[in-house]
This record gives C-alpha cells, sequence and structure tokens, in this order.
C-alpha cells in the first residue's frame, strides 16, 4: 500500500524573519524585566512613592473638575450611570477596583501624565 505524502511544513525567508523579529523583541522585554527584577532586589526602590497612592482619590476628583468634565460626563466615557460615580468620589473611590481606576484615569487623558501626584493639589 503505497504510503500518503505528508506535507512538508516549510516556512518561507520573509515568515523566518519576522519569527526572528519577534523572539528578539520577546528577548528584550524579558532582559529589560529581568533587570528591573534585579534592581528591587538590591533594593532599588522609591518607597516614598507609595505614599502617592492615598493622595489618588482626591486627584482624580481634581483632574475632573480641572478637564471641565461633570460627574455625569464621566459616567458616559465610562459606560456607568452618573451616581455610580457620585459613589465613588464620595468614598474616595475605595469601592472602585483597581482595574475601574484605571478606566477612570483613562478616561481623564491621564495616561502619559508621569507629573508627581506630590507636585499636584499641594494647595491643602
Amino acid at each position: 500500500m503505497p504510503r500518503a505524502r505528508e506535507p512538508k511544513n516549510r516556512i518561507t525567508r520573509a515568515q523566518a524573519n519576522r519569527f526572528s523579529e519577534a523572539l528578539q523583541s520577546q528577548l528584550s522585554d524579558l532582559e529589560a524585566e529581568i533587570q528591573e527584577y534585579e534592581a528591587l532586589k538590591a533594593g532599588d526602590f522609591a518607597f516614598g512613592q507609595l505614599k502617592e497612592v492615598a493622595k489618588l482619590p482626591r486627584q482624580l476628583i481634581r483632574a475632573r473638575i480641572a478637564r471641565g468634565l461633570s460627574q455625569r460626563e464621566l459616567a458616559d466615557r465610562l459606560g456607568l450611570k452618573e451616581q455610580q460615580v457620585q459613589r465613588y468620589e464620595a468614598s474616595d473611590y475605595a469601592s472602585a477596583s483597581f482595574g475601574r481606576i484605571r478606566d477612570v484615569v483613562s478616561a481623564l487623558g491621564m495616561e502619559g501624565d508621569h507629573t508627581s501626584l506630590a507636585d499636584e493639589g499641594n494647595t491643602r
């Protein structure tokens, strides 16, 4: 009985190049993560930044106001009801998940804002 020909799994040079580039990119990312991990293990971390997290709820409220958005407008951007934004702000975002806080930051256009929280709103 004749044996059926098995298909040859060949890739083109272009495919091989793209695969190689993807692997190099992943390798570079992993090397950067290892370098960061090693620095953290060596104690290279700005622990003072953790104190800044406590200021985040007030900063979100201030950012909303500074952007000229009402609670309703922010809620619309988030796909929520206005009452939910009111509850978040009244409770300093205590019931908001980390993912939701990230959504608020994004809706306020703050993703690229690398200004320290300590530098903002020091009027209090």
